[in-house]
């Protein structure tokens, strides 16, 4: 059974840092691009960041472009993302998806249950 479950989330005043981590288990993490994705109250899915299989290649939204930095750990299935300077509109529920295949993120399968992000002072 495929799982990922987020943790790391939590309240931040603007400006401070969070790393999110997304534990993934019962399926060969190292061969599948990964994605992190984020729904802000009363808004829809934005995807924020994606990154290959080797974790040799990654991509970013605008909005978070040189604040936010997407890893990988294949020796321990678990997918990263340290989030810097944030801003209050930063502020949403952070999913972790496994992309359907190993280079791009056209399309994903499966999601964790997310972890909130707060942004405020």
């Amino acid at each position: 059974e495929v799982q990922l479950v987020e943790s790391g989330g939590g309240w931040v005043q603007p400006g401070g840092s969070l790393r999110l981590s997304c534990a993934a288990s019962g399926f060969t993490f190292r061969i599948y691009a990964m994605s992190w994705v984020r729904q802000a109250p009363g808004k829809g899915l934005e995807r924020v960041s994606v990154i290959n299989n080797s974790g040799g290649i990654t991509s970013y939204a605008d909005s978070v472009k040189g604040r936010f930095t997407i890893s990988r750990d294949n020796a321990k299935n678990t997918l990263y993302l340290q989030m810097n300077m944030l801003k209050p509109e930063d502020t949403a529920v952070y999913y972790c998806k496994r992309c359907t295949s190993s280079s791009d993120c056209m399309r994903s399968d499966y999601g964790g249950q997310g972890t909130q992000v707060t942004v405020s002072s």
